[in-house]
Order: C-alpha cells, then structure tokens, then sequence
C-alpha cells in the first residue's frame, strides 16, 4: 500500500510550523466541503437537471445557471457554519453576505462557479476564493482588502479534483483528489522557467477589439508560444500554472458594438483577478492590469471591481506592463 500526505496533515503541520491558531484549518474544511458538495452536484447534474438556467439574472447582468444557484447556496451554508467568517463577497450576490460579524476572524472574497459557462458542456469549471484576516489588534472597519493582503487564495478545478492553495510566504501547493475523497500529495508549484512549455490564452474572438499596443505585441509574440483557452479564468490559470506562459483578458477598447466595449475589464478584482494573481506570486509569476499597476497592489473601491487582467511567467508580465506603461 501506498499513503499520500493529506491536505489537512498538511495544514496541521504548517500552522504548527509558523505557530499559527487551528482556526484557519476550521475556515479550510468548510471550503473543501463546500467544493466536494459542489463537485458531487455538478458530476449528477445531467441526471438531476440542475445543468439548465435558473431563469433570474445576477448582479453582473448574466444569466444565472442552476448550478450557479446551488454552489452559492453550498459555500454560503459552509462558510457560515464555519463560524469563522466575518462577512463574504460572492459573484452572485449584490451585497456582502453577513455571517459570523462578532466571532469571526476571516472575510472570504469567493466564486462559487467560475466559468458556468461551461456547464452545460460538461467542461471544467471552477472555484475561486480570496481570504483576508481581521485586525486583531485593534478595532476592525470591516473594508474591503487588497489581494496584498490576503492570507491565502486558492481554487478547485471541477470536475477533476485538483485543488491549488496559495498561503502568503509560504508557496503555492496543488493537491488531487483520492478515491476516499481526501486532497492529498502536496506538491509545491513554481512557474517554469523553460520558455518550450508556455502558452498565451486569451479569447480569439476579441482580439482586434484589444488596445493597439496590445495587439501589436501579441502579434510579435504568438509564433513563439502555444496557444490555449478554455473560457474559465480557473481552468486556464491551472494549465498555466503548470506550463508557464501568460492568461490575458485585456480591456475590450475597439469592439464593433460600442456597448460592448469593456474599458475596465470584465473580470472581478477581488474574487477572480486577485486570487489567481496572489497564486501566480507564490508561484514565482506576477500580473498586472491595463495601466501596468500589479494585480495585488489595487485597493478595492468596491466589491464586485472590475479590472483587466494580465497573469503568469514574470519575464511575459513585464514585458507587457512595460507596453501598458506606454
């Protein structure tokens, strides 16, 4: 017999090794709950029809999938039984979720279902989460944290039951799902510094609708590269993260519909830009947005921000916020 390293053995481990409370590891096994339950729903999906629409539309102004909804409800019931949640930020919901404001230490930023998109296909999805502590020093006002200052992020790939956790200054460590339904075999994450792996995704089919500049220097760029996208921020960061290279969704700038046009990106700041942005540091990356200003350094003036994205290999980050500096 053959015995892999479980998640929580470890985060024990860890917390003991930086003389740190167990509360984050009661925070951790409400997530991973929240994502086996996910998992379990989007794998019977079909048989039980949730893969259709709901019929309402969320805060973005889309659609909402069943699955949507059901994942929602799943982290929401986790986080809040946790009793370590201050308050959430989700995509699917307009205002912050309130769950444990007098006992709580932890405000968690989280897409239950990153790429719903996907679905209906049976094609990987994910889910994204940001966590930032509370003051403990002194009074807490509750204001929305800049990725910075996240104590960790990390996403589940769903259906293939990988989970990637980033924990500030400590690395970021990819875990695979065994048959007993444990995350186990920790294996450490670096960027690869090889050039022959890495890959450019971005959406094709916005590509002239791109600045310039930007366009300009894909052009230069895309023989050298192999070229990917899933259309989910989480399936297309896991390759990345493997094999190097740059996820990129610009600023739409030039589109032939004026209302779609996107000048401040598309994606979220502090639930999908940040957290893969804090997973890309760890791993030795880095990502900027349409001014060249890091990922991690923006202060959120509100919750559900948008921002452009640029995210991965170092050495491709700056070469483009070099550009996007002008």
């Amino acid at each position: 017999m053959q015995f892999e390293q479980t998640f929580m053995n470890f985060m024990l481990h860890h917390q003991e090794k930086h003389k740190r409370t167990y509360h984050f590891l009661i925070l951790m096994d409400a997530l991973i709950s929240a994502a086996k339950h996910i998992q379990h729903y989007y794998l019977t999906g079909a048989l039980k029809g949730n893969l259709g629409f709901a019929g309402r539309v969320n805060v973005q102004g889309e659609e909402v999938m069943r699955m949507d909804q059901i994942a929602q409800e799943i982290t929401i019931h986790y986080l809040r039984s946790s009793g370590r949640v201050i308050h959430g930020v989700s995509e699917e919901t307009e205002e912050i979720i309130p769950m444990d404001t007098e006992g709580g230490r932890y405000f968690v930023y989280f897409d239950p279902l990153d790429g719903s998109s996907n679905v209906a296909h049976g094609l990987p999805v994910g889910f994204l989460f940001g966590i930032a502590k509370r003051n403990l020093d002194g009074p807490e006002d509750g204001h929305l944290r800049a990725g910075k200052d996240y104590r960790a992020a990390g996403m589940f790939v769903i259906p293939t039951g990988t989970f990637t956790l980033a924990l500030q200054g400590s690395g970021t460590w990819r875990f695979n799902i065994d048959d007993t339904m444990d995350f186990v075999k920790p294996v450490r994450m670096m960027l690869p510094e090889d050039r022959k792996t890495w890959e450019l995704s971005f959406n094709e089919a916005n590509r002239y609708s791109f600045a310039k500049r930007v366009q300009s220097w894909i052009a230069q760029k895309e023989k050298k590269y192999a070229f990917r996208y899933l259309g989910a921020l989480a399936g297309d960061f896991h390759r990345i993260l493997s094999n190097g290279g740059m996820f990129m969704y610009p600023a739409i700038l030039n589109h032939p519909n004026p209302e779609k046009n996107r000048p401040y990106g598309k994606l979220r700041l502090m639930y999908e830009a940040a957290v893969v942005a804090f997973m890309c540091r760890e791993a030795g990356g880095d990502a900027v947005d349409e001014t060249g200003t890091p990922i991690l350094e923006i202060q959120p003036k509100k919750h559900h921000q948008r921002t452009p994205l640029y995210v991965g290999s170092k050495p491709l980050v700056d070469e483009i916020a070099k550009i996007l500096r002008g």
